[in-house]
């Protein structure tokens, strides 16, 4: 019976990556054919990025079970950082293929000794305590970028050395799509996963059996919090200039939002939710006088949906052909 069901979670989760990767394949065919016009051709990079950014803040939200208002700081700290590595590196010989993996992985290290300093005092706290001391720490960091020198101040930091098409950074969104999934999809079922699935549930028993809260909740701060920082690595090569004042509390709501409507602790919702709230702000522009209107009804009919009763069996009779039923699961 462990085999059986260890087999059903292995498919549910190939089954999952294996779309993502076969998403990407048909919107890089497409690219590269010449099919795709301009609008769409804009919203591939911040699809991915908002994809990382969703999956890897629902690790935070989902799986831990704590709120977090803070993953833009992270997103914009690690954007600097990786684009003046990379800016640095753009004199070098070393190429886009060399010089982009490089900055992102640097942009994700910075991104998270920040969630580390933030998460040690931060994780200490549950509930809207947390959500309030990661939202002042996100302001924080967009406040301390703004008034640096090196990062270009209220005015930005100029990009365009660095600023690659789409068609150069696809290939290397798609990847770090997939290395975000297939993390959060392998914590999910590790032993790891299911201690901290244990303290979402219940804390005090969870430290009753030896678990070390801070630290099973620290590493998964620091962990979302460096593929944020790589994901704005990635978001700052597809501009040509870069403000932190972007990167405000408005974009930490938008992401919890992705997460949120993706449904708490499912990937492929993420995924979802981030493609279909990053494209329709941009298909509503032609109507642009009744396009956040039109925005705000359809997250409105979203949410409706997904508390219908109707709906819930649906998705549900969906999730049990493709996953362990819990009465199996319970057997073990």
């Amino acid at each position: 019976m462990q085999l059986t069901l260890q087999k059903k979670r292995q498919r549910a989760d190939l089954l999952t990556l294996a779309a993502v990767a076969a998403l990407f394949l048909v919107l890089a065919a497409l690219l590269y054919a010449g099919l795709l016009n301009r609008q769409m051709t804009n919203m591939l990079v911040p699809t991915a990025v908002y994809i990382v950014m969703a999956v890897s803040l629902n690790l935070v939200v989902g799986l831990l079970g704590e709120l977090s208002l803070g993953h833009a700081g992270f997103m914009s700290v690690g954007l600097f950082s990786g684009c003046l590595v990379s800016i640095a590196l753009s004199s070098s010989p070393l190429p886009l293929g060399l010089r982009l993996p490089l900055s992102m992985l640097a942009g994700g290290l910075v991104a998270a000794v920040f969630g580390l300093l933030v998460g040690l005092p931060a994780l200490r706290l549950r509930g809207d305590y947390l959500a309030i001391v990661t939202l002042a720490c996100g302001e924080i960091i967009k406040n301390i970028i703004t008034n640096l020198n090196f990062t270009g101040g209220a005015l930005g930091l100029n990009t365009s050395a660095i600023y690659a098409g789409a068609k150069d950074l696809l290939p290397y969104g798609a990847v770090l799509v997939l290395l975000t999934v297939a993390v959060m999809l392998n914590l999910k079922r590790s032993k790891y996963g299911r201690a901290i699935m244990a303290i979402r549930d219940n804390r005090i028993a969870a430290e009753s059996v030896g678990l070390n809260v801070t630290q099973y909740k620290l590493a998964v701060f620091v962990i979302a919090a460096f593929f944020a920082g790589s994901a704005g690595v990635l978001y700052g090569h597809s501009l040509a200039n870069i403000k932190a004042a972007a990167f405000d509390y408005n974009m930490s709501i938008e992401i919890l939002v992705i997460v949120v409507l993706g449904g708490m602790g499912s990937v492929s919702g993420s995924v979802i939710s981030a493609i279909v709230l990053t494209v329709l702000p941009e298909a509503l522009r032609g109507v642009d006088s009744y396009r956040m209107l039109v925005y705000a009804i359809v997250l409105i009919l979203v949410m409706q949906a997904t508390n219908n009763p109707t709906m819930k069996r649906f998705f549900d009779s969906v999730r049990r052909k493709l996953t362990p039923k819990r009465k199996e699961c319970a057997t073990l």
